[in-house]
Protein backbone atom coordinates (compact mmCIF):
# COMPACT_ATOMS: atom_id res chain seq x y z
CA UNK A 1 0.00 0.00 0.00
CA UNK A 2 1.28 2.99 -0.94
CA UNK A 3 1.10 6.62 0.13
CA UNK A 4 -1.41 7.57 -2.66
CA UNK A 5 -3.80 5.67 -0.39
CA UNK A 6 -3.66 7.73 2.15
CA UNK A 7 -6.45 11.16 1.24
CA UNK A 8 -6.21 14.22 3.35
CA UNK A 9 -9.57 16.10 4.13
CA UNK A 10 -9.23 19.23 5.67
CA UNK A 11 -12.35 20.99 7.53
CA UNK A 12 -12.76 24.35 8.88
CA UNK A 13 -13.04 24.98 12.79
CA UNK A 14 -13.94 27.98 15.03
CA UNK A 15 -10.13 27.83 16.77
CA UNK A 16 -7.31 29.70 15.73
CA UNK A 17 -5.34 26.96 14.32
CA UNK A 18 -7.50 27.01 11.46
CA UNK A 19 -8.85 23.76 9.32
CA UNK A 20 -8.15 20.23 11.20
CA UNK A 21 -6.72 17.64 8.58
CA UNK A 22 -8.32 14.30 8.85
CA UNK A 23 -7.24 11.50 6.77
CA UNK A 24 -9.01 8.34 5.01
CA UNK A 25 -6.56 5.33 4.88
CA UNK A 26 -7.97 2.79 1.96
CA UNK A 27 -6.57 -0.58 3.40
CA UNK A 28 -7.96 -3.78 4.33
CA UNK A 29 -10.54 -1.75 5.40
CA UNK A 30 -11.69 1.76 4.94
CA UNK A 31 -9.96 3.56 7.97
CA UNK A 32 -10.54 7.62 9.16
CA UNK A 33 -7.68 8.84 10.97
CA UNK A 34 -9.47 11.71 13.29
CA UNK A 35 -12.61 13.12 13.06
CA UNK A 36 -12.41 16.69 12.89
CA UNK A 37 -15.26 18.82 14.92
CA UNK A 38 -18.19 18.90 15.65
CA UNK A 39 -19.99 21.69 13.72
CA UNK A 40 -22.59 21.55 10.89
CA UNK A 41 -19.77 23.33 8.24
CA UNK A 42 -17.51 20.46 9.09
CA UNK A 43 -19.79 18.06 8.41
CA UNK A 44 -20.53 19.62 5.05
CA UNK A 45 -17.05 20.34 3.95
CA UNK A 46 -16.11 16.44 5.07
CA UNK A 47 -18.97 14.90 3.56
CA UNK A 48 -18.45 16.64 0.39
CA UNK A 49 -14.62 16.00 0.01
CA UNK A 50 -15.52 12.40 1.05
CA UNK A 51 -17.74 12.09 -2.40
CA UNK A 52 -15.37 13.58 -4.14
CA UNK A 53 -12.95 10.81 -3.63
CA UNK A 54 -15.53 8.45 -4.49
CA UNK A 55 -16.99 7.25 -1.19
CA UNK A 56 -20.28 8.50 1.55
CA UNK A 57 -19.85 8.93 5.66
CA UNK A 58 -21.70 5.04 5.48
CA UNK A 59 -18.67 3.36 3.56
CA UNK A 60 -16.24 4.15 6.56
CA UNK A 61 -15.56 1.20 8.56
CA UNK A 62 -13.58 2.47 11.50
CA UNK A 63 -12.13 5.67 12.88
CA UNK A 64 -8.80 5.64 14.68
CA UNK A 65 -7.80 9.10 16.74
CA UNK A 66 -4.58 10.02 17.19
CA UNK A 67 -5.83 12.02 20.12
CA UNK A 68 -8.80 13.22 22.31
CA UNK A 69 -9.09 17.07 21.24
CA UNK A 70 -12.17 18.14 20.15
CA UNK A 71 -10.94 19.60 16.57
CA UNK A 72 -9.80 15.43 15.89
CA UNK A 73 -12.90 13.99 17.78
CA UNK A 74 -16.21 16.15 17.33
CA UNK A 75 -17.65 14.20 13.79
CA UNK A 76 -17.56 10.99 15.81
CA UNK A 77 -21.31 12.39 16.85
CA UNK A 78 -22.57 12.71 13.15
CA UNK A 79 -21.00 9.38 11.98
CA UNK A 80 -22.65 5.93 13.15
CA UNK A 81 -22.75 4.53 16.63
CA UNK A 82 -22.17 1.01 15.50
CA UNK A 83 -18.94 2.56 14.43
CA UNK A 84 -15.52 1.03 15.74
CA UNK A 85 -13.76 3.98 17.61
CA UNK A 86 -10.08 3.08 18.57
CA UNK A 87 -7.40 5.12 20.43
CA UNK A 88 -5.25 5.25 23.46
CA UNK A 89 -7.08 4.15 26.67
CA UNK A 90 -6.53 7.88 28.05
CA UNK A 91 -8.53 9.32 25.02
CA UNK A 92 -12.46 7.37 26.87
CA UNK A 93 -12.46 9.85 29.76
CA UNK A 94 -12.12 12.91 27.14
CA UNK A 95 -14.80 11.25 24.65
CA UNK A 96 -17.16 10.33 26.31
CA UNK A 97 -17.33 13.39 28.66
CA UNK A 98 -17.19 11.42 31.64
CA UNK A 99 -18.53 13.20 35.22
CA UNK A 100 -17.05 11.96 37.15
CA UNK A 101 -13.46 12.58 35.37
CA UNK A 102 -14.77 16.55 34.64
CA UNK A 103 -15.98 17.53 38.45
CA UNK A 104 -12.27 15.72 39.03
CA UNK A 105 -10.69 17.74 36.45
CA UNK A 106 -12.39 21.43 37.70
CA UNK A 107 -11.34 20.21 41.24
CA UNK A 108 -8.25 19.91 40.71
CA UNK A 109 -7.37 23.06 38.35
CA UNK A 110 -9.23 25.20 40.76
CA UNK A 111 -6.45 23.52 43.42
CA UNK A 112 -3.90 23.88 40.86
CA UNK A 113 -4.35 27.40 39.65
CA UNK A 114 -4.57 29.08 43.38
CA UNK A 115 -1.34 27.42 44.12
CA UNK A 116 -0.04 29.20 40.92
CA UNK A 117 -0.69 32.38 42.27
CA UNK A 118 -4.47 33.53 41.05
CA UNK A 119 -6.28 35.03 43.75
CA UNK A 120 -9.48 32.71 44.12
CA UNK A 121 -11.86 35.68 43.61
CA UNK A 122 -10.54 35.17 39.77
CA UNK A 123 -11.41 31.63 38.77
CA UNK A 124 -14.85 32.62 38.18
CA UNK A 125 -13.59 34.88 35.25
CA UNK A 126 -11.32 32.28 33.63
CA UNK A 127 -12.13 30.82 30.19
CA UNK A 128 -13.21 27.47 31.15
CA UNK A 129 -12.38 24.53 29.28
CA UNK A 130 -15.91 23.13 28.93
CA UNK A 131 -17.10 25.44 26.48
CA UNK A 132 -14.02 23.92 23.96
CA UNK A 133 -16.22 20.61 24.61
CA UNK A 134 -19.30 21.70 23.08
CA UNK A 135 -17.14 21.00 19.79
CA UNK A 136 -16.39 17.60 21.24
CA UNK A 137 -18.39 14.25 21.34
CA UNK A 138 -19.75 11.96 23.18
CA UNK A 139 -18.61 8.51 22.36
CA UNK A 140 -16.81 5.58 23.55
CA UNK A 141 -13.70 3.43 22.72
CA UNK A 142 -14.54 0.42 20.79
CA UNK A 143 -10.78 -0.87 21.16
CA UNK A 144 -8.12 1.03 23.48
CA UNK A 145 -4.24 0.87 21.35
CA UNK A 146 -0.70 1.45 23.31
CA UNK A 147 2.61 1.58 22.41
CA UNK A 148 3.60 -1.22 19.61
CA UNK A 149 0.30 -2.18 18.59
CA UNK A 150 -0.75 -3.48 15.19
CA UNK A 151 -4.74 -2.28 14.26
CA UNK A 152 -7.10 -4.48 12.48
CA UNK A 153 -7.48 -3.52 9.01
CA UNK A 154 -4.44 -1.26 8.74
CA UNK A 155 -1.54 -3.96 7.41
CA UNK A 156 2.12 -2.39 8.37
CA UNK A 157 0.55 0.15 10.45
CA UNK A 158 2.56 0.17 13.88
CA UNK A 159 1.14 2.23 16.73
CA UNK A 160 3.30 5.09 19.02
CA UNK A 161 2.92 6.74 21.75
CA UNK A 162 3.28 10.45 21.81
CA UNK A 163 1.95 11.94 25.37
CA UNK A 164 2.55 15.65 25.42
CA UNK A 165 0.22 17.84 23.15
CA UNK A 166 -2.06 15.33 25.05
CA UNK A 167 -1.93 12.41 27.27
CA UNK A 168 -3.42 10.19 24.69
CA UNK A 169 -1.52 11.02 21.61
CA UNK A 170 -0.59 8.42 19.59
CA UNK A 171 0.60 8.39 15.36
CA UNK A 172 0.92 5.41 13.23
CA UNK A 173 3.87 4.54 11.42
CA UNK A 174 4.54 2.34 8.26
CA UNK A 175 7.78 0.98 8.26
CA UNK A 176 7.81 -0.05 4.85
CA UNK A 177 8.02 3.53 3.06
CA UNK A 178 8.51 5.69 6.28
CA UNK A 179 5.18 7.32 6.16
CA UNK A 180 3.61 8.99 9.42
CA UNK A 181 0.05 9.93 9.97
CA UNK A 182 1.39 12.39 13.02
CA UNK A 183 -2.06 14.04 14.32
CA UNK A 184 -0.51 17.43 16.27
CA UNK A 185 2.50 15.77 17.29
CA UNK A 186 4.91 17.61 14.82
CA UNK A 187 3.52 20.32 13.00
CA UNK A 188 5.24 22.30 9.94
CA UNK A 189 4.79 25.96 10.85
CA UNK A 190 3.70 25.82 14.57
CA UNK A 191 5.37 24.46 17.73
CA UNK A 192 2.37 22.16 19.01
CA UNK A 193 1.28 23.18 22.67
CA UNK A 194 1.87 20.60 25.16
CA UNK A 195 -1.63 21.03 27.16
CA UNK A 196 -1.87 20.41 30.95
CA UNK A 197 -4.16 17.10 32.34
CA UNK A 198 -4.24 16.71 35.62
CA UNK A 199 -3.18 13.54 37.12
CA UNK A 200 -5.57 10.53 36.95
CA UNK A 201 -8.04 10.69 39.98
CA UNK A 202 -6.06 9.14 43.37
CA UNK A 203 -2.90 10.65 42.20
CA UNK A 204 -0.73 13.65 43.18
CA UNK A 205 1.81 14.13 40.55
CA UNK A 206 0.42 15.65 37.96
CA UNK A 207 2.19 15.10 34.17
CA UNK A 208 4.78 17.46 32.88
CA UNK A 209 3.91 17.41 29.66
CA UNK A 210 6.24 19.62 27.87
CA UNK A 211 9.10 17.23 29.96
CA UNK A 212 6.52 14.16 27.86
CA UNK A 213 6.47 16.75 24.63
CA UNK A 214 10.41 16.60 24.29
CA UNK A 215 10.79 13.00 24.62
CA UNK A 216 8.20 11.99 22.40
CA UNK A 217 9.90 14.71 19.85
CA UNK A 218 13.22 12.61 19.95
CA UNK A 219 11.32 9.35 19.86
CA UNK A 220 10.83 10.51 16.23
CA UNK A 221 14.86 10.58 15.65
CA UNK A 222 14.84 6.27 16.08
CA UNK A 223 12.34 5.97 13.10
CA UNK A 224 13.43 6.39 9.51
CA UNK A 225 10.66 8.86 8.46
CA UNK A 226 10.34 9.68 5.18
CA UNK A 227 6.55 11.87 5.54
CA UNK A 228 4.75 12.93 8.61
CA UNK A 229 1.10 14.11 7.30
CA UNK A 230 -0.03 16.65 9.82
CA UNK A 231 -3.08 17.28 12.22
CA UNK A 232 -2.94 20.89 10.58
CA UNK A 233 -1.17 22.46 7.99
CA UNK A 234 1.58 20.86 5.31
CA UNK A 235 3.30 17.73 5.82
CA UNK A 236 6.69 17.00 7.39
CA UNK A 237 9.72 15.81 5.73
CA UNK A 238 12.97 16.98 7.12
CA UNK A 239 11.67 15.66 10.57
CA UNK A 240 15.34 15.53 12.36
CA UNK A 241 16.08 18.86 11.34
CA UNK A 242 12.25 20.31 12.64
CA UNK A 243 12.75 18.24 15.85
CA UNK A 244 16.34 20.15 16.44
CA UNK A 245 14.74 23.43 15.60
CA UNK A 246 11.71 22.74 18.36
CA UNK A 247 13.84 21.65 20.95
CA UNK A 248 16.26 24.70 20.30
CA UNK A 249 13.51 26.89 20.59
CA UNK A 250 11.92 25.31 23.64
CA UNK A 251 15.51 26.08 25.20
CA UNK A 252 15.72 29.47 24.19
CA UNK A 253 12.32 30.15 26.01
CA UNK A 254 13.04 28.36 29.11
CA UNK A 255 16.67 30.26 29.21
CA UNK A 256 14.27 33.75 28.47
CA UNK A 257 12.05 32.60 32.04
CA UNK A 258 15.57 31.57 33.86
CA UNK A 259 16.34 35.25 33.08
CA UNK A 260 13.42 36.60 34.95
CA UNK A 261 13.46 34.55 37.86
CA UNK A 262 17.35 35.84 37.91
CA UNK A 263 15.52 39.01 39.56
CA UNK A 264 13.92 37.27 42.12
CA UNK A 265 11.32 34.28 43.45
CA UNK A 266 8.23 34.27 40.87
CA UNK A 267 4.69 32.40 40.76
CA UNK A 268 3.62 30.88 37.83
CA UNK A 269 1.31 33.34 37.25
CA UNK A 270 4.16 36.16 37.50
CA UNK A 271 5.61 34.28 34.90
CA UNK A 272 2.90 33.82 32.46
CA UNK A 273 1.95 37.56 32.18
CA UNK A 274 5.58 38.57 31.52
CA UNK A 275 5.96 35.63 29.03
CA UNK A 276 2.62 36.15 27.04
CA UNK A 277 0.94 40.22 28.09
CA UNK A 278 -0.83 40.40 25.55
CA UNK A 279 -2.44 37.43 25.12
CA UNK A 280 -2.80 35.27 28.52
CA UNK A 281 -6.01 36.46 29.47
CA UNK A 282 -7.29 35.60 25.68
CA UNK A 283 -5.38 32.07 25.64
CA UNK A 284 -5.31 31.27 29.19
CA UNK A 285 -4.85 27.49 28.94
CA UNK A 286 -2.38 27.82 26.23
CA UNK A 287 -0.38 30.37 28.25
CA UNK A 288 -0.30 28.87 31.47
CA UNK A 289 0.20 25.15 30.62
CA UNK A 290 3.44 26.78 27.98
CA UNK A 291 4.49 28.71 31.80
CA UNK A 292 4.49 25.71 33.49
CA UNK A 293 6.01 23.62 31.14
CA UNK A 294 9.20 25.84 31.22
CA UNK A 295 9.15 25.98 34.99
CA UNK A 296 9.01 22.16 35.02
CA UNK A 297 11.91 21.93 32.52
CA UNK A 298 14.20 24.22 34.25
CA UNK A 299 13.11 22.32 37.81
CA UNK A 300 14.18 19.33 35.61
CA UNK A 301 17.26 20.36 35.07
CA UNK A 302 18.21 21.25 38.25
CA UNK A 303 18.28 25.68 37.19
CA UNK A 304 15.07 26.37 39.50
CA UNK A 305 13.67 25.23 42.93
CA UNK A 306 9.82 25.76 44.06
CA UNK A 307 8.84 26.64 47.36
CA UNK A 308 6.30 27.56 49.31
CA UNK A 309 7.06 30.22 52.65
CA UNK A 310 3.94 30.93 54.47
CA UNK A 311 1.48 31.21 51.16
CA UNK A 312 -0.52 28.82 49.56
CA UNK A 313 1.22 30.30 46.45
CA UNK A 314 4.27 28.23 45.13
CA UNK A 315 7.02 30.27 43.95
CA UNK A 316 9.77 29.51 41.74
CA UNK A 317 13.43 30.82 41.76
CA UNK A 318 16.67 30.52 40.37
CA UNK A 319 18.99 28.08 41.70
CA UNK A 320 22.00 30.50 43.36
CA UNK A 321 20.08 33.72 42.63
CA UNK A 322 19.98 34.39 46.75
Amino acid sequence: MGKEEVYRIAVPTPFPVGDVNMYLVKGDCLTLVDAGVKTEEAWHVFKRQLNELGYEPADIEQVVLTHHHPDHVGLLDYLPESLPVIAHPKAQRWISKDPQFLAWHGMYFERFLIECGIDAAFLPSLPNFRRSLRYSCERSLTTAVCEGDRIDGLAGWTVLETPGHAQSHIVLYREKDGLMIGGDHLLATVSSNPLLEPPDEGETDRPKPLLQYNDSLRKLLRYEITTIVTGHGDDVTAVPELVEKRLAKQKERADQVLEMLKHGPMTVFDVCRRLFPTVYEKEFLLTMSETVGQLDYLEDIGAVTKRKEGSSYLFYEAVGSR
